[in-house]
């Protein structure tokens, strides 16, 4: 059986390029959040007034000392949402489970897979028809970084 190690356990949108850690003091006052939900059909009106503020870094971040952000490149994880030079937050003291979007370290590559356990085997699997899965062999080692739990995707250009 492979081994599994990394954040909660003991790895191509492809190598992960650059790494960077949560500001230590989130923005002064936050950002406006509207009460009014904006709807993906139909128009409606607009409330016109704020009803509270949005602290981005607590809405992304539960684990600050343990999360850390990463862009991803390639397209292998366009089927969750994830698409090239996303910005992923990834949480290092989340435990990897089944089923979980994971950043590993697989023959000292980096990469960002749906983790999958199964009878005893894992595997990491892409989220697009094109990749296939990664399949250890037995003393094979998969160090997971962290639990992607958050993806920001720009829609500028």
């Amino acid at each position: 059986m492979s081994r599994l190690k990394g954040a909660g356990n003991s790895v191509a949108a492809s190598r992960v390029p650059s790494v960077t850690r949560p500001v230590a003091h989130p923005l002064p006052g936050g950002w406006p959040l509207f009460a009014h939900r904006v709807r993906a059909g139909f128009p409606s009106p607009a409330d016109d007034y704020v009803a509270e503020t949005l602290d981005l870094n607590a809405y992304l971040i539960r684990h600050r000392e343990a999360t850390f952000f990463v862009r991803a490149r390639g397209h292998s994880m366009t089927g969750a949402g994830i698409h090239d030079n996303d910005l992923l937050v990834v949480d290092r003291a989340l435990t990897a489970r089944h089923g979980s979007i994971v950043i590993a370290v697989v023959d000292g590559e980096f990469t960002v897979k749906r983790l999958e356990k199964r009878n005893g085997r894992i595997r990491l699997r892409a989220e697009h028809p094109d990749y296939a899965p990664i399949e250890f062999q037995d003393g094979q080692e998969l160090h997971i970084w962290g639990v992607v739990t958050q993806v920001i995707h720009s829609l500028v250009p």
